[in-house]
């Protein structure tokens, strides 16, 4: 019988943790360049039906800089800025879940630290 998520008894998603199971340890193998980092200053989520469209892009830094200091000063900013698109993920909605579980407690850590730091 299926739950109010879609699952049938005893079915769980990758990496949701129950109490009889932990969570499943996950490596993923690199292909071709996949493990090489991708640096992004700029996101934007869009959806469809059932999935997340995440695009991280990058924009001259000169440019981000510039845009406050042209808005403090009352001049007219642009209407649109050209970015490079760096990559494009496609999520479905469980995999947008543990996304953002996983960044929820990232963010969580990060700010103890600097709390502690403090």
């Amino acid at each position: 019988m299926a739950d109010a998520k879609g699952r049938r008894d005893g079915e769980q998603a990758a990496g949701e943790p129950t109490a009889e199971r932990k969570p499943l340890g996950l490596r993923l193998v690199p292909s071709a360049n996949s493990d090489q980092p991708v640096f992004a200053n700029v996101c934007n989520v869009n959806v469809a039906p059932g999935v997340a469209f995440i695009d991280f892009g990058f924009l001259e830094p000169a440019m981000l800089s510039a845009l406050p200091r042209v808005a403090k000063q009352g001049g007219k900013l642009p209407e649109r800025i050209e970015g490079r698109l760096a990559v494009r993920v496609a999520l479905g909605v469980e995999a947008l879940a543990s996304l953002h579980q996983q960044l929820g407690r990232v963010l969580a850590a990060a700010q103890q630290a600097i709390k502690k730091g403090a």
